[in-house]
């Protein structure tokens, strides 16, 4: 009898042969893992998530955003953003201050401990989405940002809402 090697009569998943919708969504969960990973390493070593790094960095760049500005710039829920801004808070990286003009408002501020969390460092998604910049001409990048752009509004626009559970057992009922 003749044996094969394994790579041979096993086909890696990289190889499967699938059609492009659905390998284009292998690597988009791909991509969401490994930002997940990135941002429980990122928590372990550098005391902030990747979340809370990026609200962060653009409350640092743009001082007095109000949290909904941040939360439309990071494409982030609001329910989301008040979350990472509470913990920013409570670490003392972010301060928030009334309106001057609107004391109905918040504005957000950057505090000067901040400003280690902000600088480049290695082990953070900014630096593995750097890294992959490097590697890739600016016109594929261009291309690349329009792709994710057309798939984060379709998924936007597709928002419906789900049955409720009771919904979903009495239909299995009948």
């Amino acid at each position: 009898m003749i044996t094969r090697p394994a790579s041979t009569t096993a086909r890696s998943p990289a190889k499967l042969d699938v059609d492009p919708i659905l390998d284009f969504m292998r690597l988009l969960w791909s991509v969401e893992h490994g930002l997940q990973s990135t941002s429980k390493r990122m928590e372990a070593s550098l005391g902030i998530t990747g979340p809370q790094r990026l609200v962060l960095r653009i409350v640092s760049q743009r001082p007095d955003l109000s949290p909904g500005e941040v939360a439309r710039l990071a494409h982030l829920h609001p329910s989301t953003i008040t979350g990472i801004l509470q913990r920013l808070v409570k670490k003392g990286l972010i301060r928030r201050e009334r309106d001057s003009d609107d004391r109905r408002r918040i504005r957000l501020r950057s505090q000067s401990s901040a400003r280690e969390f902000v600088a480049a460092s290695t082990g953070t998604v900014e630096s593995a989405v750097a890294r992959a910049f490097a590697r890739i001409p600016i016109y594929r990048v261009r291309h690349a940002r329009e792709v994710l752009s057309a798939i984060a509004s379709a998924l936007a626009d597709d928002r419906v809402p789900a049955p409720s559970l009771d919904h979903a057992r009495k239909r299995r009922r009948n």
